[in-house]
């Protein structure tokens, strides 16, 4: 699985606001500026991030953007899942795809893939942004 700058840029901005969680509504440009990403960029996945109900955009002269829940409640699963769907290596066992394969109940290696993708989400999914925050902390 290789990561596009959609989830690596996006999972940025979202630990940003985890950051901030206590403060007010973050605009997308300081966030953009404090993590060095195009502004512009920013805008469309934070569009994606709350369509998939991970934040919240605040209107106004004093708007902006905050995280929906706690950075405890948020994984870095649910993130990555958002911004660049299925974790699957391959499309066959890639379950939102309709691909199918006439080999499927008789591949072996397809075991292995399916391992890949399941410690793979299991594995996002254990780490929530409030973990991330902690770690970070705990380096300073």
């Amino acid at each position: 699985m290789k990561l596009s700058t959609k989830g690596r840029y996006g999972l940025k901005a979202m630990i940003d606001l985890a950051f901030h969680y206590k403060d007010s509504p973050i605009p997308l440009k300081v966030i953009a500026e404090r993590q060095q990403l195009s502004e512009s960029y920013l805008e469309q996945l934070i569009a994606t991030l709350r369509k998939a109900g991970l934040v919240n955009s605040i209107r106004g002269a004093q708007g902006g953007y905050m995280l929906s829940k706690s950075p405890d409640k948020i994984t870095v699963g649910e993130i990555i899942h958002a911004l660049e769907g299925s974790l699957a290596p391959i499309e066959c066992v890639n379950e939102d795809s309709k691909v199918s394969c006439e080999k499927v109940e008789n591949c072996v290696s397809r075991i292995v893939w399916i391992k890949v993708r399941d410690s793979t989400r299991a594995l996002l999914n254990s780490i929530s942004l409030a973990d991330i925050c902690k770690e970070a902390k705990l380096k300073e």
